[in-house]
């Protein structure tokens, strides 16, 4: 196993230059404005993704927005006082407030003051399919019952039919730790990624609902074959990007520690290679306080398992030779 853990290093970035959510160039650098309390990136930003119909990154880039913006106020209080009337600052808005609600023991009341901010997102507009993701999680926190949720889902798909934000939201709705259960989880999931363009992250559904069915205290019903699969579709979609790609950087996450579960080392051990410095807080934020340093100790021990495998006399191999 010494013999053997070096090697198996080569495509491992060091564990110092491995990033938790690394931003894009372009949030970056509205970030980096942010923090010298000037918005007109930020806005620029979010305004280029809704004239442009970019809704995969405007969702990223509104979560992301708003969590600084709770954590360092100055500049979105600037925005607010510039143009409380703008589109984009109507939904980072929504999605702080959202975000607050969620973090409080209070939740479902405060949550309900939530719903005018939500519509007021929705209305600017009506194109916009985020403002119904968050919907969709408001639906989740409040308790509401399935018919609301299928009426708010109507509305998501009918703005963008492959919007993964908003399918992840419905996923979670569905879920066991929810309002469903590990079947319905998985049923939604495959139908979505049955359903996904080539190369789209829906693709990955299914990975996620096997992340929810393995970290549950007490797994049953969904059998291994069908967690494999779900596997096996997520590694084909990994395949169709570039290693060290920052967009499917938390599909690939999702998808190493669903590995990891399945202990299915060779197969981690490819994709921890694929997500070169790109860690994401989820999912080792579900496993740790710490999610970067249980990302780089869950890497050191795939390399551990995998080099246990191998013969003393043989060189590291591939994931081919390990299924051959």
């Amino acid at each position: 196993m010494i013999r053997h853990t070096g090697p198996l290093a080569e495509g491992l970035p060091p564990d110092d230059d491995v990033l938790l959510d690394a931003p894009d160039d372009r949030l970056a650098t509205a970030l980096a404005a942010a923090g010298h309390a000037e918005h007109g990136p930020a806005a620029a930003l979010l305004a280029h993704t809704r004239e442009a119909a970019e809704w995969e990154n405007r969702d990223r880039y509104v979560q992301r927005l708003a969590a600084f913006a709770a954590a360092r106020p100055e500049w979105f209080a600037a925005w607010q006082s510039a143009d409380p009337h703008d589109p984009d600052l109507l939904l980072v808005k929504a999605e702080v407030a959202a975000g607050r609600a969620f973090d409080s023991p209070a939740r479902a009341e405060l949550l309900r003051d939530v719903t005018p901010l939500i519509l007021a997102a929705a209305d600017a507009d009506r194109r916009d399919p985020v403002p119904w993701r968050l919907a969709l999680d408001h639906a989740r926190g409040t308790n509401a019952p399935h018919t609301v949720f299928e009426e708010l889902w109507a509305q998501a798909v009918r703005r963008a039919t492959h919007h993964y934000g908003c399918h992840v939201s419905a996923l979670q709705y569905l879920s066991a730790a929810w309002y469903g259960s590990h079947a319905e989880c998985f049923d939604f999931a495959e139908r979505a990624a049955e359903d996904a363009l080539p190369g789209s992250l829906l693709q990955a559904l299914p990975a996620r609902a096997a992340l929810a069915y393995l970290t549950d205290r007490t797994p049953r019903g969904i059998p291994r074959a069908r967690l494999d699969a779900a596997a096996d579709l997520a590694v084909g979609l990994s395949a169709t990007y570039d290693a060290a790609d920052p967009w499917p950087a938390e599909v690939r996450n999702l998808l190493a520690c669903v590995l990891i579960r399945l202990e299915r080392w060779p197969d981690a051990l490819d994709q921890l290679r694929l997500i070169g410095p790109y860690a994401t807080s989820f999912p080792w934020d579900r496993l740790s306080d710490d999610p970067l340093g249980e990302f780089l100790h869950l890497r050191d021990g795939v390399r551990l398992e995998v080099a246990a495998a191998l013969p003393l006399l043989r060189g590291p191999r591939t994931s081919a030779d390990h299924y051959s």
